[in-house]
């Protein structure tokens, strides 16, 4: 592809190392991940938005965790991470003048600060409470899109979820997969490239 115009990132699993926030909050990784597991497939299904810390709570139940594990996620909420190449990245990306976006599921206010931990001003930040629809949905996507003031074609989508990969490709966008953690795909378009790192993800195509 010719270089993008936009490039729009999933934030919490793209950019950020929300993974440990969600092991450490359960107390154990298998419980984390467990945990994590069933929050995504109660988003992927969920179809209208509901409040994000009530699919969390919801998960956790079904996971087998104790309630006080929602609220550990949250109070650890600003001990989010960069992968450790993402703030180069960003600001190398914005210095040639790139358009940075995010669309991420989680709340207005979780989003916000989760894109602060970022350490470089995104262009525009929606969450799925703003889009009215969780990922893999389109409106997210679309979203981000009118708020960029870009056209499908002239982004780029970087996905951190198996989910995003089809859902960024269905709206036109083409697609590349930071898989940080060896995710299984799911069926549908393949993307551009997947890799286990942000850099090489992104590498000759922004």
């Amino acid at each position: 592809m010719t270089q993008p115009k936009a490039v729009v990132f999933d934030l919490l699993t793209a950019l950020l190392d929300s993974w440990s926030v969600w092991d450490a909050a359960a107390g154990t990784e298998e419980g984390g991940r467990r945990w994590r597991a069933r929050y995504l497939e109660l988003t992927y299904g969920c179809g209208a938005y509901r409040p994000y810390e009530m699919l969390v709570a919801e998960a956790a139940r079904e996971a087998g965790l104790p309630p006080s594990a929602p609220d550990a996620l949250h109070a650890g909420w600003d001990r989010l991470q960069p992968w450790p190449e993402a703030p180069a990245l960003l600001r190398d990306l914005k210095a040639r003048g790139m358009l940075l976006g995010v669309a991420t599921n989680c709340s207005v206010e979780l989003g916000r600060r989760a894109a602060a931990r970022c350490g470089v001003p995104f262009d525009a930040v929606i969450t799925s409470e703003e889009a009215g629809f969780y990922k893999p949905r389109p409106e997210p996507y679309r979203a981000v899109l009118a708020a960029l003031g870009v056209e499908p074609q002239d982004a780029l989508f970087v996905a951190g979820s198996s989910a995003d990969v089809p859902g960024a490709a269905g709206v036109g966008m083409a697609v590349v997969w930071h898989n940080r953690v060896g995710l299984p795909a799911r069926p549908g378009p393949a993307p551009l490239r997947e890799s286990r790192t942000l850099d090489v993800a992104l590498e000759g195509l922004a």
